[in-house]
């Protein structure tokens, strides 16, 4: 109990229950006790009724109310492992209704799920390669320039951006063509 009342890696409330229980055993009563550590009373005496009824697991949480989980550690592992490893086969990332689909579970569980483990496959946070054939040619070329640049010569870099459509013009501009050259 020593050990848990002082050890970095307990949780803050086994520490001060064990704390409670030490405090207890040197012979305070349970104001004295509350004093000493800053807490209620009531709080003293809950926890060393506790102790005296069901000893050192009385000082663990007791299982809380409401309804037991449905969900197993399994079904929640299978959700993450699909989510990160595979597609649907009709669509590009996973949505809550087709994992649900996919698994039969509820659309909630899985959001709950994904929430947990902070999953948001309609993100894509990886790089993209080029399909384009001579993609590693145009790189060596590119950094060669950057490494080994030939003498008086500007290097411009150009940054495409894909997302931006190039639209043409559906009326002329004073009397020019409609089309940019």
């Amino acid at each position: 109990m020593q050990r848990w009342a002082r050890r970095p890696k307990s949780s803050q409330q086994l520490a001060l229950r064990s704390r409670i229980v030490l405090a207890c055993a040197e012979g305070h009563n349970n104001t004295a006790v509350a004093e000493l550590l800053g807490i209620n009373k009531v709080t003293v005496g809950k926890w060393r009724a506790r102790f005296v009824r069901d000893r050192l697991e009385g000082l663990t949480d007791e299982p809380r109310p409401g309804a037991p989980r449905t969900v197993t550690d399994e079904a929640v592992e299978q959700v993450v492992v699909r989510t990160l490893e595979s597609k649907p086969v009709d669509a590009t990332h996973w949505s809550t209704r087709s994992m649900a689909a996919a698994t039969g579970m509820s659309q909630s569980a899985i959001s709950r799920i994904w929430r947990a483990f902070g999953l948001k496959p309609h993100r894509q946070e990886t790089f993209k390669l080029s399909t384009d054939p001579q993609f590693v040619d145009k790189v060596r070329d590119i950094v060669g320039l950057y490494m080994n640049p030939p003498v008086n010569a500007a290097v411009f870099a150009v940054d495409e951006k894909p997302q931006i459509q190039a639209l043409n013009r559906t009326a002329p501009m004073d009397g020019q063509d409609a089309t940019c050259v």
